[in-house]
């Protein structure tokens, strides 16, 4: 993680826990091998319960040839890209094939894609911070707007599709942008420090890490490692405007980092950087409050591990969890409505340190960008079991912390 500019790092806390690796990542146009199997191993281990059977899924369909993947990076960093790496992916093997790069965006470690489809945005993580648009009919970059706060590190389309909801890390604050009918981007609406309450130990101040919509669309959520708290807002859909109406506070120095929803709306599960947990939340979708509940364990063991991000299955049957120092994804089963996690096992990535995960369209597979191996790693997902079986060996890409399939 540190600084990809030689200013202040977003990441300045993870930097002195996980020591010299820096959080950048990159697109490569070699492609991984065909598919093989990894055999079972006992549960806690960071080999378990990768699948020798063919996946099952209960999504739709895979559609038909490759699809695309996009790969953020750090352009400024030793070892980084150029811009935002371009794949293809067959959606049967899961293999990966580079295929170009669109430049003219600035550090674009995190990335998202408008609810239609056409447009693609990244964030600039810098000190001076900024959000891009890209045109995805012919990768044509429609210009970048000032987030108003220093590192944004993650961002969001408004299901509507007309508000790009942003994160600043080293600030500590949340932005909103409007955007127009071509998927471009107007300057700001509103960006809200978190001023309150005071940073958790060992934080100098608040980070903000990530900026979502609830299920529902009612609310807007951000999670801010540095004050250990979610806060809810809500958005005013016409003028952008955000108003808090709750917080919902981990233990102390629990530092969270990312939420995920289950389908059903009604509870969401929080991956706790800092001190190694996740934890059940119950959401009031009438009144945008979070409740946290207890801290659970991550099946890493008493070593070093930094969680990174939960994903739930399509059907709401089970979640992973990118284990960054354990070098595994952790399988849960989820009960009771989504009301309960239950621990199952640990699955070794093929990497190191899994930055962040995400699911194919249509829930089939899973990518893991693996930031100090420089790879992304795929995975068959089997949604009736939730055992995972791996797709080739890993695509290399410099400093991948970021993958999204489309």
């Amino acid at each position: 993680m540190g600084s990809a500019n030689g200013g202040c790092s977003r990441r300045g806390f993870v930097g002195v826990l996980a020591g010299a690796a820096s959080g950048l990542v990159g697109c490569s146009t070699s492609s991984g091998s065909s598919s093989e199997s990894v055999p079972s191993r006992a549960p806690g281990s960071p080999g378990a319960a990768v699948s020798p059977s063919p996946a099952k899924t209960t999504s739709a369909p895979a559609p038909a040839g490759p699809r695309p993947l996009y790969l953020g990076t750090y352009t400024s960093a030793e070892g980084g890209g150029n811009g935002i790496g371009v794949a293809r992916y067959d959606p049967d093997s899961g293999r990966i094939t580079g295929t170009g790069t669109v430049t003219g965006v600035t550090n674009p470690s995190y990335l998202a894609v408008h609810p239609d489809g056409r447009t693609l945005y990244a964030v600039d993580e810098q000190d001076a911070g900024a959000v891009t648009a890209v045109r995805l009919s012919d990768r044509k970059v429609l210009g970048s707007r000032s987030t108003g706060g220093a590192g944004p590190c993650h961002l969001s389309v408004h299901p509507g599709g007309r508000w790009l909801l942003s994160a600043n890390y080293g600030s500590g604050s949340v932005t909103v942008h409007p955007i127009d009918s071509s998927g471009a981007l107007g300057e700001r609406r509103d960006t809200v420090t978190h001023s309150s309450p005071s940073p958790g130990p060992g934080q100098e101040g608040p980070h903000a890490h990530q900026f979502l919509t609830s299920p529902d669309g009612g609310h807007v959520l951000a999670v801010d490692l540095g004050t250990d708290t979610v806060y809810s807002y809500r958005l005013n859909e016409r003028t952008g405007a955000l108003t808090e109406v709750s917080q919902a506070h981990t233990r102390a120095g629990a530092g969270p980092r990312h939420l995920t929803f289950h389908p059903g709306g009604r509870y969401a599960y929080l991956a706790n950087e800092a001190d190694n947990t996740v934890a059940v939340c119950a959401y009031d979708r009438r009144t945008g409050r979070l409740s946290v509940g207890a801290a659970q364990s991550t099946g890493t063991g008493s070593g070093t591990n930094y969680p990174a991000q939960l994903l739930v299955t399509a059907n709401g049957s089970y979640a992973y969890l990118a284990n960054r120092g354990h070098n595994s994804l952790t399988r849960y089963a989820v009960e009771a409505d989504g009301a309960r996690l239950r621990l199952l096992d640990t699955v070794a990535v093929n990497g190191d340190f899994p930055r962040q995960i995400a699911f194919s369209p249509d829930g089939t597979l899973l990518f893991a960008a693996n930031q100090r191996s420089s790879t992304v790693s795929v995975f068959h997902v089997d949604t009736t079991s939730g055992e995972l079986r791996r797709a080739g060996e890993p695509f290399a890409s410099p400093v991948a912390v970021c993958a999204l399939p489309l």
